[in-house]
């Protein structure tokens, strides 16, 4: 797969990591190849893009992917890397304290609590559909922090795509969504 125009002609380009559906306007990248999937690869490496390259990124429920030792700090170094100054990246990832919080809900049955512990492992129907690391709003502001990113705000939905991020179970939103913003250049 190639990637669209945008990013071959210097202009900066908005770029969905993890994502399955063609979006107008979006650069779709994924581990997996898919008929909108418009470059192959690993969120660990964007070295397919340049420097300060993309206005924004939006990743739902892909950073849980990685181990927390070396994949998402390196995820998430590359993202900076690519972003340009003030630019934003979206992120959605399962909630462990939601989660451990409707794991241990009194009167959750057997089947739900069940429902609760897939959302934290993955649903394992592939390779790549396993967790490795359990985030909350303490360890992803942590993380990012890290890696750089300024300005990291929780945000209750993106509401940009029809994914995971606006997902709830027993009437409880399951994603701890976050804008985080790389610092613009000082002049």
């Amino acid at each position: 797969m190639r990637p669209r125009a945008a990013q071959c002609s210097g202009v900066p380009i908005r770029l969905h990591i993890g994502g399955v559906a063609a979006a107008p306007g979006w650069t779709v990248l994924n581990a997996q190849p898919g008929p909108a999937v418009d470059v192959v690869g690993p969120c660990t490496d964007l070295g397919r893009f340049a420097d300060a390259s993309v206005d924004e990124i939006y990743a739902s429920h892909v950073y849980e992917h990685l181990g927390y030792h070396v994949e998402l700090p390196r995820a998430l170094a590359e993202a900076h890397r690519v972003l340009v100054p003030g630019g934003a990246l979206r992120i959605s990832v399962p909630d462990l304290d939601v989660l451990a919080r409707l794991l241990l809900a009194p009167g959750a049955t057997l089947a739900d609590r069940f429902h609760v512990m897939r959302m934290m492992f993955g649903g394992q129907m592939d390779a790549y559909d396993y967790h490795l690391t359990g985030l909350t709003w303490d360890f992803l502001a942590a993380y990012l922090e890290r890696a750089g990113f300024a300005a990291v705000d929780r945000v209750a939905e993106h509401d940009l795509f029809d994914d995971t991020s606006s997902l709830r179970f027993a009437g409880e939103l399951v994603s701890l969504n976050v804008v985080a913003r790389k610092p613009s250049e000082r002049r």
